[in-house]
C-alpha cells in the first residue's frame, strides 16, 4: 500500500470526509469531470468572495469527494510531480466554513501591495508546514484535521494537532517561510500569469499573436531578479509597463546606471515613465 493510500484509508477508518484542494491551472480534464459529477454543492471557488475574484475562472477549487476512485482523482494521485495541489480531510465541517478559512489566509499585504498566498499549491505547503513550528500548524490548518501532499520527490501527511476555528495570527509564522530561489521564481511566474490574463486580458491575447507568452513571462521575472526588483510594486510596474512598450520589452535606458542600487534604479525608471505618460497625453 503507497503512503497517499495508507493516509486515505485511515482517514476513512476515523470517520473523515476526503477532500481536494485543486490547482485548475493544468488540470482542465480533470477539473471538469470532479465539477461535472460532484455539483455545484460540492466544491467552492478558492478566490471567490476575495480580492482576487477576477481570476475565479482560472483560480483554485475546494473540493468535497466522496470517494478517492474517482478517475479523475485517480490520475491525479498517478501524477503528483503536476503540482495539481493536495488532499484534506475533515469531520462534520461544512465546505463553506472549510473554504473561509482559507480564503482569509489567501490574501498577504495592504492595498495597494497585496499579493496572492499559493496555499493551493502543494509545494508551497510543504515548505510551510516543513517550517512551521508544531505549537502553529492548528492556525495554519484549521478545521482540517490531516493533510496529505506531494513535496520534495516524496508523498508527505501531517495531522492537526488541534482542528477546528482559530483566528489568523496577527503575523502568520507560514509568511516567513524561506523560499528557494527556483521555487519563488516558479510561483512568482504563476500568480502574474494568472493576474495578466484576468486583468489585462486584451493586451495579453494581442501580445500572444506576436510572441510566445511564457517565454515573454520568463524574461522578465529573471529581470526582476537580475535588477533587484522584488517588491509587489516593482514587479506590477515591469510587467504593466512591458505590455504598453514597442516589442514589450524594456529598452536601453531601462537598464540599471553604475551606482545605482535596486529601489533608486527602479525610482529613475519608474519617474522616466511618468513622465513620458504624461507627454503622450498632452
Amino acid at each position: 500500500m503507497s503512503p497517499v493510500e495508507q493516509w486515505l484509508h485511515a482517514q476513512s477508518r476515523a470517520g473523515c470526509e476526503l477532500y481536494l484542494m485543486l490547482d485548475t491551472d493544468g488540470q482542465s480534464a480533470e477539473h471538469a469531470a470532479l465539477t461535472r459529477d460532484l455539483g455545484t454543492e460540492r466544491f467552492r471557488p478558492l478566490y471567490s468572495g476575495t480580492p482576487a475574484e477576477s481570476l475565479v475562472p482560472t483560480g483554485p477549487l475546494l473540493l468535497q469527494i466522496d470517494t478517492a476512485q474517482h478517475p479523475a482523482l485517480q490520475t491525479l494521485l498517478a501524477t503528483p510531480e503536476r503540482n495539481w495541489g493536495w488532499l484534506a480531510s475533515a469531520r462534520h465541517v461544512e465546505l463553506d466554513l472549510l473554504a473561509a478559512h482559507w480564503r482569509e489566509r489567501l490574501i498577504t499585504g495592504e492595498r495597494p501591495n497585496q499579493a496572492v498566498y499559493r496555499v493551493h499549491d502543494n509545494r508551497v505547503l510543504g515548505r510551510a508546514l516543513a517550517h512551521l513550528q508544531p505549537e502553529h500548524r492548528a492556525a495554519f490548518l484549521g478545521p482540517f484535521n490531516s493533510v496529505c501532499y506531494w513535496h520534495a520527490e516524496r508523498w508527505n501527511a501531517i495531522d492537526n494537532p488541534d482542528p477546528g476555528h482559530h483566528p489568523l495570527p496577527m503575523d502568520p509564522p507560514w509568511l516567513h517561510t524561506p523560499t528557494p530561489e527556483l521555487i519563488y521564481a516558479n510561483v512568482l511566474f504563476d500568480n502574474t500569469r494568472r493576474y495578466l490574463v484576468g486583468e489585462h486580458t486584451e493586451a495579453m491575447a494581442t501580445l500572444a499573436e506576436q510572441l510566445d507568452v511564457d517565454e515573454w513571462l520568463w524574461g522578465l521575472i529573471q529581470l526582476t531578479h537580475l535588477w533587484g526588483w522584488q517588491q509587489p510594486e516593482q514587479v506590477h510596474f515591469l510587467l504593466t509597463r512591458s505590455l504598453q512598450l514597442p516589442g514589450y520589452r524594456p529598452g536601453k535606458s531601462w537598464l540599471p546606471k553604475p551606482g545605482e542600487d535596486p529601489a533608486m534604479h527602479f525610482e529613475r525608471v519608474y519617474q522616466e515613465a511618468l513622465y513620458w505618460q504624461g507627454e503622450v497625453g498632452r
